[in-house]
């Protein structure tokens, strides 16, 4: 018997057994074993609530889930094969479209006066 239920769960569940088998590209097999789960958690889930409702809130948090996943796994190789793509500026680290050409410094008695910066400054407080 265990062994029955171990040979109907991969004939249905692993994409390297089942008739999906045959389709050559690794990802449209994954992509369609996911619209399948999509499609019998929806059904199982207004079976046992009873209720369209109860459906929703749940598919939206598990879309919710795995597009953060998604977001974060392209983030990582993102930087693991292109960090190159999280450099925004190629002359190092400057204020982003820095427009002012002075800054508002207060003397003691706390009056606003306007100090001229040098032409060269790039800006930031790290340089």
């Amino acid at each position: 018997m265990r062994e029955w239920v171990y040979d109907c769960w991969n004939h249905i569940m692993n994409a390297e057994v089942n008739p999906l088998r045959h389709i050559p590209d690794l990802h449209a097999r994954h992509m369609i074993m996911q619209v399948l789960a999509f499609m019998w958690s929806s059904v199982f889930a207004i079976a046992i609530a009873d209720s369209i409702m109860a459906f929703g809130i749940s598919a939206i948090v598990h879309v919710l889930l795995v597009a953060a996943v998604v977001i974060t796994v392209a983030t990582f190789k993102t930087a693991e094969y292109k960090p190159e793509a999280f450099t925004w500026r190629k002359d190092g680290y400057h204020s982003h479209g820095r427009g002012r050409m002075y800054t508002i410094y207060r003397d003691r008695k706390g009056n606003a006066h306007k100090v001229e910066l040098p032409d060269g400054d790039p800006g930031g407080e790290h340089e």
